[in-house]
C-alpha cells in the first residue's frame, strides 16, 4: 500500500464530494448533502477559503480525506475543527484514517492551535474506539444546535 497524504487540490473536489456522499449514506442521511460543487470549490479554493483538507491518495485515486476549519474559543483560543474524516469503505481498517488524523494533528500543532474538536455519532463504535486510542475526550454533556436558512 503506497498511500500518500497531501494537501487537497481543487481538482480533488469531485472525489471529495463522493466521499462526503459516502459518509452521508453511512450516517443514514443520504439526502442531507445539499452543497453544490460550485459552493464546495469556492469555499475551499476561492478568494477567501473557509476550509482546508488533506487527502489520502492511492496512486491517482483519492481514497480518504480530513476536512477542517479554524474555530475560535473564547476560553481556549484558536482550535482546529475537524469537520470530516472519511475513508473510502474498502480502505477502512488499513491505517489510512490514522495517517490522515496524525497529519491533521501535526498541522494543528504546527499552526500553534490550542487543540482540536470534532463530533462522532454515538452509535459509531469503531470511530469512537479509534478516537479513544488517541485519548480524546468524548463529551456527552453538550447538545448540538443548528439553525438552517432556506436559500
Amino acid at each position: 500500500m503506497a498511500i500518500v497524504i497531501r494537501s487537497a487540490r481543487q481538482e480533488d473536489c469531485p472525489a471529495m464530494m463522493a466521499l462526503i456522499q459516502e459518509l452521508a449514506i453511512f450516517e443514514k442521511a443520504p439526502d442531507a448533502v445539499t452543497v453544490s460543487m460550485e459552493e464546495f470549490e469556492e469555499s475551499g479554493f476561492g478568494l477567501s477559503p473557509v476550509w482546508w483538507a488533506f487527502v489520502a491518495v492511492d496512486g491517482l485515486e483519492v481514497i480518504g480525506m480530513s476536512l477542517f476549519y479554524i474555530r475560535y474559543s473564547t476560553w481556549k483560543g484558536r482550535r482546529l475543527y475537524l469537520e470530516d474524516l472519511i475513508i473510502n469503505e474498502p480502505y477502512r481498517g488499513r491505517g489510512v484514517g490514522k495517517m490522515l488524523l496524525d497529519r491533521t494533528i501535526a498541522y494543528a500543532k504546527e499552526q500553534g492551535y490550542s487543540g482540536m474538536m470534532w463530533q462522532v455519532l454515538d452509535w459509531n463504535t469503531p470511530a469512537i474506539k479509534f478516537y479513544e486510542s488517541y485519548r480524546a475526550t468524548l463529551d456527552g454533556e453538550w447538545i448540538n444546535v443548528s439553525l438552517n436558512f432556506d436559500k
